[in-house]
């Protein structure tokens, strides 16, 4: 691993969101600052103002959040420890969904819920207009995706969104939305060992539309991951969460990895990732493994 006073997201070279949203490609995932199971306080609240500090000091400028997770709890950490915000940093939220006293999830995509929970992430965050918000498809939603992104367009003409981009979707539901508005971002679980949405990222390359892998380190289930990745972890003097974030980073310069953590330490070690690049021969001694 890199010396610490080297880390900086800065190295992973930058994507611009909608023209004008120019962010480091190693952003923060705010998933994990809420307690176990994204509900409720976590065990040191310091702690997780501390990694969103540390975050910011070593060049992040992409934030991840929503007010459902905890729920209000992320993003709470998130104002009190960073407002007044830096300039350039962009958080991006997500609406959608909604959490049940019994810690579940399901969709929120109603006209009226969208446009509280936009009003609500604006109350939260202190952030009007909302620089980027996507649309969250849930299984169980009663609204067409068409229908739910549109109501999204009618705020973003409101001045309440600055952009919109889609989460958890499909390429036609990429599609139905697109048919609605410009959408700059796709947030869908991806990573070096799940790629089922692999036609999906292939689109968003050629269209160059951001892509934002949800899950980039699988949870932290790393034996998913390989053999192969382990042996370039060794060359590179990695952890095999590092050289996950790197395979990302080189797969294409649309991708944005939001890895998240409540810990400085693996705060620190998922940024040193910022710097480390695969060969094309490297790359291909992967895609031999990679599932697809």
């Amino acid at each position: 691993m890199e010396e610490q006073h080297t880390i900086s997201a800065w190295a992973a070279g930058t994507l611009t969101l909608g023209k004008d949203l120019v962010v480091n490609r190693l952003g923060f995932g705010a998933m994990q600052l809420p307690g176990p199971g994204v509900w409720g306080e976590p065990a040191s609240p310091e702690e997780a103002k501390a990694v969103l500090h540390r975050a910011v000091e070593l060049g992040v400028n992409f934030i991840d959040t929503a007010a459902f997770y905890g729920p209000e709890v992320a993003n709470r950490f998130i104002q009190e420890a960073l407002y007044p915000y830096p300039e350039g940093l962009v958080i991006a939220t997500k609406v959608g969904a909604k959490r049940g006293k019994d810690q579940s999830w399901s969709a929120d995509m109603r006209p009226e819920r969208l446009r509280a929970a936009c009003e609500e992430n604006i109350r939260q965050l202190r952030l009007d207009p909302l620089p980027l918000v996507h649309c969250r498809y849930m299984e169980d939603a009663d609204v067409p995706f068409g229908e739910a992104v549109g109501t999204l367009a009618e705020l973003q003409r409101k001045g309440m969104i600055r952009h919109i981009g889609v989460s958890n979707v499909s390429l036609q539901q990429l599609r139905e939305a697109q048919a609605v508005t410009s959408i700059v971002s796709v947030q869908n679980f991806y990573n070096f060992a799940y790629r089922q949405g692999e036609d999906l990222f292939e689109v968003c390359r050629r269209e160059q539309i951001a892509f934002i892998p949800a899950f980039p380190l699988a949870m932290g289930q790393f034996e998913h991951f390989g053999s192969r990745l382990d042996a370039l972890a060794q060359r590179y003097h990695a952890t095999t969460a590092q050289t996950a974030l790197a395979w990302l980073l080189t797969c294409s310069p649309i991708m944005l990895p939001i890895p998240g953590t409540s810990s400085r330490v693996h705060l620190e070690e998922n940024i040193a990732a910022a710097g480390i690049r695969f060969t094309e021969e490297e790359m291909m001694l992967l895609e031999d493994h990679g599932s697809h």
